[in-house]
């Protein structure tokens, strides 16, 4: 599939004047203006983040009211449920509280409860609450949902049981009835950074709880591991106090995870590597999400909060055994549904694709949504049926607004929720035909053609004479990269094969290019259908990410290239 690329640009005035701070080289000058960084104390703050730039956590509004709930159940020895999500946000949230719960409270006092994904749904539910109070609960720490759950908290209010919720998901106009509500998001929250997953904003008051009760730094930081694999899996900004938290979490991912985490790396084979926020994402991300995808989220929990390495171990690989059934699952449905849309005359005219098949598993339609888009590049609906009801996970194009689509659409549904760039929906089977036609028309009538072609968004234009390790070590330096502060693609104009380029395994392209007599060697992967380009030696233009491979015990860098056109074919 084709790509637009663009190039961003920024003021040539504000890239010299950081350029003679800083002594680097102009492009990455250029890169960090882009990202908001234009004098010496920003990219101070910016390439050496410290724990002292944390902001305190009782800036948050209600965060005294909910360190005083909680030490008063302490001293009480009140019963207490930390209740979370069943994604790796949640599980990791309900671990770091949890943990630190049974570590300062008497261990029969204090339980944890994670929904099942297909009996109960997403965020907090009336089974779990109906438990609690069969239990003598009389407070629910919510992490990572609850912000929405006005009805049910009122519930439980009227049964005796009090709630916190922390929560970063955007609040509606009415709050929920709970003691105290940590989310950054509310419109009267002064908290500085409103960015926190829902492990950060527990890690907040974890954080709260310990200054309250004067203990050492150490009683919260051994959570970063924790914090820093949700705020990878959960997609939030890697800035400010995100990059501060990844930064520091990564940190102890390498040097001294906890058990559960050194267990997952571990078993990925990856213990002999230095690991990045991509590993988190693509590796150990999806083993932890797999546990609610597949079966119960609370075994995730059990990894994380067991200090047995010998039982960690055991648990993570009934996790990796979770990991290989998604897959398995995600692998079947994503062929059969591609299938399906090759079989169907009418779905090359679309400007979307709604998929559908009753016996589809519920939990990885999301993720084969995300699959078809790649092949695509449409909004996409994947639907399936769960008891009389169908249930649907949507994901977007770039620039293009899905839960307003949805919304519009909605006289089909019993229910949907979500933003931007994903949702979910309910409705009944017979309604899906209708659905998918209204779906259809509104997509065709809003969407941009060009939102219909994927775009690669291009930081800065180099030479292949610039890339030297000096360079190299810089980039290191803006790491850890995630949304909004993503590693750098650059653009080298007018290379040309030098002749030893070629297709390795049918369907990738080992790059050997040229530029003013400096050679580089790249990958690029699943590009062998551009392979004609490199082979009338005419110049071309390539667009990529630096890297670094080993290679017999040496180091050198590489290029990983992303795309290649005939030069001057913008």
């Amino acid at each position: 599939m084709e790509k637009r690329w663009k190039l961003l640009e920024a003021p040539n005035r504000e890239v010299k004047s950081l350029q003679e701070k800083l002594g680097i080289h102009p492009a990455l000058c250029k890169i960090l203006v882009q990202r908001g960084i234009r004098t010496f104390q920003d990219a101070k703050s910016y390439f050496r983040p410290e724990l002292s730039s944390l902001h305190d956590p009782f800036l948050m509004k209600d965060m005294q009211k909910a360190v005083d709930r909680i030490v008063s159940a302490l001293q009480a020895r009140e019963k207490i449920m930390v209740f979370g999500d069943y994604d790796v946000d949640g599980t990791t949230a309900v671990a770091c509280l949890y943990q630190f719960l049974l570590d300062n409270y008497e261990t029969d006092k204090v339980d944890y409860y994670i929904p099942h994904r297909y009996k109960e749904g997403y965020g907090v539910s009336k089974k779990g609450i109906d438990i609690a109070f069969e239990n003598g609960v009389t407070l629910i720490i919510s992490l990572d949902c609850g912000i929405k759950s006005v009805e049910l908290i009122r519930y439980a209010k009227e049964k005796g049981i009090d709630f916190i919720v922390c929560d970063h998901h955007m609040p509606d106009a009415e709050l929920p009835p709970a003691i105290a509500i940590l989310n950054p998001k509310q419109s009267d929250c002064p908290y500085p950074y409103k960015e926190l997953c829902g492990c950060g904003v527990g890690f907040k008051l974890i954080t709260a709880l310990c200054n309250h009760m004067q203990m050492p730094d150490e009683y919260y930081l051994r959570y970063l591991d924790l914090v820093v694999t949700a705020i990878a899996a959960d997609i939030v900004p890697i800035t400010g106090e995100n990059r501060v938290l990844a930064y520091f979490g990564l940190k102890r991912v390498n040097e001294h995870p906890s058990p559960g985490i050194k267990a997952l790396i571990q078993l990925s084979k990856l213990e002999h590597q230095q690991l990045t926020i991509n590993n988190l994402i693509f590796v150990i991300a999806p083993r932890v999400n797999a546990a609610g995808r597949m079966d119960d989220a609370s075994i995730a929990v059990q990894l994380f909060i067991e200090k047995d390495p010998v039982k960690s171990a055991g648990l993570a690989e009934l996790l990796h055994s979770h990991n290989d059934d998604r897959k398995e699952a995600d692998l079947s449905i994503t062929v059969e549904a591609l299938d399906m849309i090759e079989k169907d005359s009418e779905q090359a005219s679309r400007k979307s694709t709604v998929v559908y098949q009753p016996h589809w598993h519920k939990g990885v339609v999301g993720i084969v949504a995300s699959r078809l888009i790649d092949r695509y590049y449409r909004p996409t609906i994947v639907l399936t049926q769960s008891g009389d009801i169908v249930a649907g996970s949507a994901r977007s194009v770039s620039g293009f607004n899905l839960y307003e689509a949805i919304h519009a659409c909605r006289e089909h549904l019993i229910g949907y929720g979500g933003h931007f760039a994903a949702a979910g929906m309910t409705l009944l089977p017979e309604q899906v035909p209708a659905f998918r036609e209204k779906f259809e028309a509104i997509v065709s009538a809003t969407i941009l053609e060009e939102q219909l072609v994927p775009e690669i968004v291009i930081d800065a234009e180099v030479r292949l004479a610039d890339l030297k390790p000096a360079f190299y070590n810089i980039l290191r330096q803006m790491e850890p990269f995630g949304p909004d502060n993503s590693r750098p693609i650059f653009i080298a104009r007018a290379v040309k094969d030098n002749g030893w380029s070629k297709i390795v395994k049918d369907q990738h392209i080992k790059f050997c290019v040229v530029q003013d007599n400096i050679l580089f060697n790249g990958i690029g992967f699943g590009m062998a259908d551009k392979f004609s380009l490199l082979q009338h030696e005419q110049p071309v233009d390539i667009v990529f990410t630096l890297d670094e491979n080993e290679w017999n015990g040496s180091k050198h860098l590489q290029l990983r290239i992303m795309d290649v056109r005939a030069a001057g074919n913008d």
